[in-house]
């Protein structure tokens, strides 16, 4: 595989991924809660870092699960207690945030090998190069196989959990009389976010992952009403976008992971003017068919 195949398919996952566990928060219409999550995870990273000295995949994935159900904890628990959603959710991102970084610009947390900007923006340039190696085989980049194997996990839970995922997204009350735990689907749904976030983190960073993980559902979301439906369009729209996302990185040397989640925007925009339902532009097409 060449070095422009292998970050052409880290993107491509990041997207499936993202995408895929994406749809269900912004269904949920919990969005924002991926904004908070993709930021707190730095501090599950750290933590791991600080408990096993090591950067391996599985206690990265642990520590960001943990530190992803307790970020939507805190923010539960606050607006329980009278704090307003959106201000629930920045009081708890920016602490945990800032904690993470405090501890990566101490002598400690430097060992990780990890900077502010690293964190922010993440560089999918650098994935071809962090390699998996088992016995002497090179077994490819590491980011693959994390966000492989998140993915698979994702579409494994989606599957096994859809009816319940289905009826508490679009009836929350009605799932509740007849004994869906909702606040355990609402969890796992935050673990699938979590570790797919953390799967992406060094390809795109905290800050573009969020893009990755709400732009295709909110997309998708235009195209269709149907969970099932949106939860393949979310997919595909992701995969679409970093391949939309490599090809004008290339061509205009900018930033790769830049590029991928502006594609994410772009293709959002073309869903918005144009999808045959109820596009702006397709809305005043009609309209102007109707006077005439």
């Amino acid at each position: 595989m060449s070095y422009s195949g292998w970050i052409i398919i880290t993107g491509v996952l990041v997207g499936l991924t993202c995408g895929i566990t994406g749809s269900l928060i912004v269904l949920r219409k919990t969005a924002m809660l991926a904004d908070a999550i993709s930021h707190t995870v730095l501090l599950g990273i750290v933590g791991a870092f600080l408990v096993t000295q090591s950067l391996n995949g599985l206690p990265m994935l642990i520590g960001a699960s943990i530190v992803g159900i307790l970020t939507a904890f805190l923010i539960e628990t606050l607006n329980k207690q009278g704090v307003q959603k959106d201000a629930s959710i920045g009081v708890i991102f920016t602490t945990l945030f800032a904690l993470a970084v405090v501890l990566i610009s101490t002598s400690i947390g430097k060992q990780v090998h990890l900077d502010t900007e690293h964190a922010l923006m993440g560089e999918i340039a650098f994935v071809p190069w962090n390699r998996l190696v088992f016995r002497g085989i090179d077994l490819g980049p590491k980011a693959i196989w994390m966000l492989g194997s998140v993915l698979l996990i994702s579409l494994v839970v989606i599957l096994l959990f859809y009816k319940q995922i289905k009826i508490s997204t679009f009836d929350h009350h009605f799932a509740i009389l007849i004994g869906i735990p909702v606040t355990l689907i609402h969890y796992l749904i935050t673990t699938l976010v979590s570790l797919a976030t953390v799967a992406s983190f060094n390809s795109v960073g905290a800050i573009l992952v969020v893009a990755m993980l709400i732009v295709p559902g909110a997309t998708a979301y235009l195209l269709s009403e149907r969970l099932v439906h949106v939860i393949v369009l979310s997919g595909i729209i992701g995969a679409l976008s970093a391949l939309i996302g490599y090809y004008f990185a290339v061509k205009w040397n900018v930033s790769i992971s830049g590029s991928m989640a502006s594609a994410t925007g772009l293709v959002f925009m073309l869903a918005f003017l144009f999808n045959p339902r109820d596009g702006l532009c397709i809305k005043l097409w009609r309209q102007l068919n109707s006077k005439g």
